[in-house]
């Protein structure tokens, strides 16, 4: 037995679009007004920001100066951009400089806690010798 087809549930959904489950989604949102125009401003930098050597390359408008190079790492940076891209050196030592701050950050982070520890020994030392007599 056929069942008839109009007593389907969702036939002829395609017939009207406002009949359709997901028509309010289906609208285009807005455009929205005042997209950018004309040529951004160029950003200007305080820090030390390392380019390739190449005339040709301009810098982007925007660039990163969250991280300026300081310590070691940026000393091997220096350096490392003193040797043009296609080198092997340059990407080796600006790896090299990559591990160098890690090990800089963590120096840097565990100093406080390194100097506690001991001042605590210091102390025990000094309690543990007036103890003694």
């Amino acid at each position: 037995m056929n069942p008839n087809v109009k007593d389907i549930p969702g036939y002829g959904v395609d017939a009207d679009p406002r009949s359709r489950p997901g028509f309010p989604k289906e609208e285009f949102p807005e455009q929205l007004r005042g997209d950018a125009q004309g040529t951004p401003v160029r950003q200007q930098s305080d820090v030390t920001v390392f380019k390739h050597g190449q005339p040709a390359r301009k810098m982007p408008p925007v660039f990163g100066t969250a991280q300026p190079p300081k310590g070691v790492s940026g000393a091997l940076r220096r350096l490392a951009y003193k040797y043009p891209d296609h080198w092997t050196r340059h990407w080796m030592m600006l790896l090299m400089a990559d591990r160098v701050d890690v090990a800089e950050h963590k120096l840097r982070r565990g100093l406080p806690r390194l100097a506690a520890a001991a001042a605590v020994v210091f102390a025990g030392g000094v309690l543990a010798r007036q103890l003694r007599g």
